[in-house]
């Protein structure tokens, strides 16, 4: 199996601790991160007050979700209200506990040690890139994307997009030299040169072989 599915209504509760525990890691296997959802009614305690440095943690960076009902929530004596879709992200040594505010709440907390998850994936790079692009700012479209270069400097589909965004802002040597490492290291995106108009003006080029 490749994959596992779960609903929230579906996972188990476990009782005895003033609101339902929902063991969802051991359901789903998770390893990569901690995850478990805890449920309570209306002015019941529904995380309990901790700060991820006791025995019982995992000294985690923890992100909690409130996916159904709401929560009133206590992190380091500010009070901060989470409605359903609310998402709160809370570092070890912080303490923070929350109370339910409305029937059938339900809070989902996924958790890893600080720096555990890496880098931000090279596409969020682009990604982020994309509203400067669209909007003809071709210099800060690269500029944006460029920041992904520290963690993936070779990154193919990343300098590929920023050879795009450089062609496009006449800096013709960066688009050609980010296209030089990614027709390298993927050969694919050579074909996909072949007909982007992005490209157009560098594509060409003897440098590029």
């Amino acid at each position: 199996m490749t994959y596992r599915l779960l609903h929230i209504d579906d996972a188990e509760r476990i009782e005895g601790h003033g609101f339902s525990w929902r063991p969802v890691r051991k359901a789903l296997g998770t390893t990569a991160f901690g995850l478990n959802a805890y449920s309570a009614e209306a002015g019941e305690e529904v995380i309990e007050t901790h700060d991820e440095t006791s025995a019982g943690s995992a000294g985690h960076e923890e992100l909690y979700v409130v996916l159904t009902g709401a929560a009133a929530f206590t992190v380091d004596g500010d009070e901060v209200a989470a409605p359903a879709g609310t998402m709160l992200l809370v570092p070890p040594g912080t303490k923070r506990g929350a109370t339910a505010t409305e029937p059938g709440t339900t809070v989902l907390v996924v958790g890893g040690a600080p720096g555990a998850a890496g880098p931000r994936s090279a596409f969020e790079h682009w990604y982020a890139a994309e509203p400067a692009y669209r909007a003809g700012d071709y210099a800060r479209a690269a500029e944006i994307a460029s920041e992904g270069l520290a963690d993936w400097p070779e990154h193919p589909t990343l300098r590929y997009q920023l050879a795009c965004f450089e062609a496009l802002a006449g800096h013709r040597e960066a688009a050609i030299e980010h296209l030089r490492i990614a027709f390298e290291k993927n050969p694919a995106t050579r074909g996909w040169a072949a007909g982007d108009d992005d490209l157009a003006s560098v594509r060409d080029d003897p440098a590029l072989g």
